[in-house]
């Protein structure tokens, strides 16, 4: 590295709150042999600046949702008894789905989307209530606000996403207790000079936080100023799918395929369906970018994650990315590690000491 840097900060590890998979796995489709390659998955994450993620679920069959479910809380029941300091946490499961409304799936199959009511939240919870924490779902699917009573009561996140709905269904949504929004921008109605639809209502209520993929490709690095200059509640999110740390390639995807180009997946009707860029990576495009200072964008992998999550900001935590700032980009550098991982030299182009 050229000695024309500056540390900006040093910071805990960073928090995905949106990531469907590493190294091949998919998380929505587990079994004994793919969970088996879970703690391989939490220490990757880890090498990436990962302290903790939410495994993200997309729309599937109930049974392939409850074969996920059992094996990611195996692993969850795993890292509490027998703690790995060397690995990124699961903190929960987010289900990105089967509530969606049909307009605005995306690459969600359309088979196994389901109506939104309390008898079919239920068979999809299961009993895999207690590692649930978030959801994304379509609040004008259910306009009695009942079914989001129902997860709030159970402490789990709504957020709205993969929707249609308008200004006042959005309203009625954030009073009855919906606090995110899944990928500002992406699978939602555009703003509009006569109804800014669910994303500005999010925008003007301080109650609602903005998950955001900045790739360049889901949302445009002008689009994410004018959204930074309008809201601080954002959090990045990676969105990355089941090839994050695969090279660029064509590779399995439920019953279809999506093919990798430049870190961009899509299927094979052009349809946009994730990345595999680490989340590290958007902190650097925003700054790039510039869209905010480094210290902010860092800000929004670190604690803006856990501020929406209402995770506890320990200022004791062990400190372990140092910030770099590097002809205009952020790099990260982790301290302390064992000297055996060195493939974080590759993933996140930093020096291990």
């Amino acid at each position: 590295m050229s000695a024309l840097r500056s540390i900006i900060c040093s910071t805990q590890g960073a928090i995905d709150l949106q990531i469907n998979g590493a190294l091949g796995i998919p998380f929505n489709d587990l079994n004994r042999d793919r969970a088996a390659k879970l703690p391989e998955i939490c220490r990757f994450l880890y090498q990436q600046g990962l302290d903790g993620f939410l495994p993200t679920l997309v729309t599937a069959s109930i049974e392939q949702f409850h074969r996920s479910l059992f094996f990611l809380a195996e692993a969850i029941a795993e890292q509490k008894q027998n703690p790995n300091p060397y690995e990124a946490k699961i903190l929960g499961v987010h289900l990105e789905g089967p509530f969606l409304h049909p307009d605005k799936r995306g690459a969600h199959p359309q088979q196994h989307l389901l109506p939104l009511n309390l008898d079919t939240l239920r068979q999809v919870l299961g009993e895999y209530t207690d590692i649930i924490k978030l959801v994304t779902l379509a609040p004008e699917l259910d306009p009695s606000g009942e079914t989001i009573q129902y997860l709030r009561d159970r402490h789990i996140i709504v957020s709205l996403g993969h929707s249609t709905a308008n200004a006042e269904q959005t309203r009625t949504a954030i009073a009855q207790g919906a606090t995110m929004v899944t990928h500002a921008f992406n699978a939602m109605p555009s703003l509009h000079h006569r109804d800014v639809g669910l994303l500005g209502e999010a925008i003007l209520s301080d109650r609602v936080w903005c998950g955001l993929i900045a790739d360049s490709v889901h949302v445009s690095p002008e689009m994410i100023k004018l959204l930074y200059r309008m809201k601080k509640q954002i959090f990045l999110v990676s969105d990355a799918l089941a090839p994050l740390g695969l090279p660029d390639g064509t590779y399995p995807w439920d019953d279809r395929q999506i093919t990798i180009q430049n870190g961009t997946a899509r299927l094979p009707d052009g349809t946009l369906s994730g990345t595999t860029l680490p989340l590290i990576h958007a902190v650097n495009n925003l700054v790039q970018w510039n869209v905010c200072t480094a210290s902010e964008a860092i800000n929004l992998a670190i604690d803006m994650p856990r501020y929406a999550m209402n995770l506890a900001i320990d200022p004791d935590a062990p400190v372990r990315l140092t910030w770099i700032q590097q002809s205009f980009s952020c790099q990260v550098q982790e301290i302390p590690i064992y000297p055996s991982i060195r493939s974080v030299r590759h993933f996140l182009s930093c020096e291990v000491h």
